[in-house]
């Protein structure tokens, strides 16, 4: 047996998420039907480095399975893209150590969200970024950024429904970057509690739109209570961008 590594693209808009859902259209069930194939008819099941949910994409997921099959190192990129849809895509594959964990050995995951900062909406953006008409003050979001990274209890930064105890992360970097009609929010950390990235991004638009202070920001992080912190941005315009172990 073989334990491979693979890092994996996809776009979200067609899939209801990363996980396996019954009876839903997944990224973990494209890509297991894909390894069933390749393995005449075996289940295979892979574990990848966290989720997605519904509409968020991926440019460098992670994930690992094992296989007795005999294909090349280099080969296994190419049999599985021969049997993956066209939304899913294996950037890499790459034969690891045994003890490799795509989920339990990550050191850092960075984020990507993408708005589309000006008056009218792009129709053919509209699944990757999202549409902000007014002007945002990048300078007040910058500011307001300052007082997320860290290690802190994101409390404040998490779904309410979440089974998680331990609210407690470290957010290594926080940029706020304009490109031509869109700005970038680009966020690093050791990891990310469910639909954290999200509702950073909603707060700092509220910063960016004049809401609120960069120093409410501050406030909202010492509260550790969901209610404190914007609502949870879209999903559209997110994307894993990397994993790094």
């Amino acid at each position: 047996m073989v334990k491979l590594k693979c890092t994996v693209a996809y776009d979200g808009t067609h899939f209801f998420g990363y996980q396996v859902q019954p009876e839903k259209r997944t990224v973990q069930s494209e890509i297991e039907a894909a390894l069933k194939k390749l393995h005449k008819g075996c289940p295979v099941r892979i574990a990848a480095s966290g989720r997605t949910d519904r509409g968020v994409h991926a440019y460098g997921q992670v994930f690992h399975f094992t296989s007795d099959l005999r294909i090349p190192e280099e080969n296994w990129a190419k049999a599985l893209n021969s049997l993956l849809p066209q939304d899913i895509f294996i950037r890499q594959a790459e034969q690891v150590d045994n003890a490799f964990h795509a989920r339990y050995d990550v050191r850092r995951k960075e984020y990507r969200y993408r708005l589309l900062t000006r008056p009218e909406p792009d129709l053919f953006r509209r699944f990757y970024t999202t549409h902000i008409p007014q002007p945002l003050d990048i300078g007040q979001m910058q500011a307001a950024a300052r007082f997320i990274v860290g290690t802190h209890d994101f409390s404040s930064f998490c779904a309410a429904n979440t089974s998680v105890i331990d609210k407690t992360r470290t957010v290594y970097e926080l940029a706020i970057e304009p490109f031509a009609d869109e700005t970038i929010i680009r966020i690093a950390g050791s990891g990310f509690l469910y639909q954290m990235v999200r509702i950073i991004t909603g707060t700092l638009l509220d910063v960016g739109m004049g809401k609120f202070t960069p120093l409410h920001v501050a406030e909202i992080v010492a509260a550790k209570d969901r209610n404190s912190a914007s609502k949870t941005a879209p999903p559209t315009g997110l994307t894993l961008w990397k994993v790094t172990y």
